[in-house]
């Protein structure tokens, strides 16, 4: 750690809400709710699909690879959120903040693998659904989630390391209350060419699976239409509902925040800010209440123990 090239700047400061900063401490009681919110919304997903025998298939252990993404999101951005604003503390070492963006990055990019392979998942039980137990066994399953899991951690393993490389000379104000790399890399005052080429990979292998996605949704599409009647053609587009919701949840706020730092030259810091903030809140949020309302599986078994505790 004393390696560090940061001979000038030692540490980042994080920002909370542009002109807001009197309010911080209310602000913080709706994100802590949503931080309660998600986690427990996530851990009960977790929870059902594991003591619940019926919901041992691979549809659901892919929806348990999506609760354990959202949990890390979760985690990997509370402690700087919370510490901005109910203490009102920005400094960040640059250790602890590339540690950060490791975190977020590496499980956002295991989001979006996850949702990809649930695109396949969806796609082979729409076109093959006689084959579909005997294609897509819970072993192949916990493979290939396993392997798309290590994939996303192996991508975003020589960030911090090549954020570690440079130099932070003067610039050290950061643009969200969390660190990202895109966002640390241009505090740099040494050559970050490097950072940059890399960075652009990663996204395009993010973009890479949004493309996927929509291919695996042009091809359910069209599987559908060949259905020959209307109520085949809905039963079967229903059980894609919640996965199109999750890739809207997690793809709209993620692409709309890459533009934005790439293409925005007049961009509103509040606006960044706000959709930053978006980014990283609202899919640990929702996915586990789209879910719950969507699956009629999930919905009854989480119903079920609800009530079975209230009759104890």
């Amino acid at each position: 750690m004393s390696a560090l090239n940061t001979s000038e700047v030692q540490l980042f400061l994080l920002v909370g809400i542009p002109g807001l900063e009197y309010a911080h401490v209310w602000v913080s009681i709706p994100i802590c709710l949503v931080y309660l919110v998600a986690v427990t919304g996530n851990s009960t997903i977790l929870f059902i699909i594991k003591t619940e025998p019926s919901l041992h298939e691979p549809m659901y252990y892919f929806l348990a690879m999506l609760a354990v993404s959202d949990l890390g999101l979760s985690f990997a951005s509370l402690p700087t959120m919370l510490r901005i604003f109910l203490f009102n503390v920005m400094e960040i070492s640059p250790d602890a903040c590339f540690a950060q963006e490791f975190f977020i990055h590496g499980f956002t990019l295991m989001e979006s693998s996850v949702l990809l392979v649930m695109s396949a998942d969806r796609f082979l039980a729409i076109h093959y659904p006689l084959r579909y137990t005997s294609l897509l066994t819970s072993r192949r399953a916990a493979r290939l989630g396993l392997s798309f899991a290590i994939r996303s951690l192996l991508l975003v393993l020589p960030f911090p390391f090549t954020l570690r490389r440079l130099k932070y000379c003067q610039k050290n104000l950061l643009s969200h209350s969390y660190c990202l790399h895109q966002d640390a890399m241009k505090l740099a005052c040494s050559d970050n060419k490097i950072n940059v080429l890399y960075g652009f990979f990663v996204a395009l292998c993010t973009m890479l699976d949004l493309a996927l996605i929509v291919l695996s949704y042009a091809l359910i599409l069209k599987t559908v239409l060949s259905l020959a009647s209307l109520a085949e053609r809905l039963k079967a587009l229903h059980t894609c509902v919640s996965h199109i919701c999750a890739v809207l949840i997690f793809y709209v706020p993620i692409i709309t925040l890459a533009a934005m730092h790439r293409f925005a030259k007049h961009k509103s810091p509040l606006v960044v800010i706000l959709i930053g903030d978006i980014f990283l809140l609202l899919p640990p949020l929702m996915n586990p209440i789209v879910y719950c309302v969507k699956t009629r599986q999930i919905r009854e078994k989480v119903l079920g123990r609800l009530f079975n505790i209230r009759r104890r």
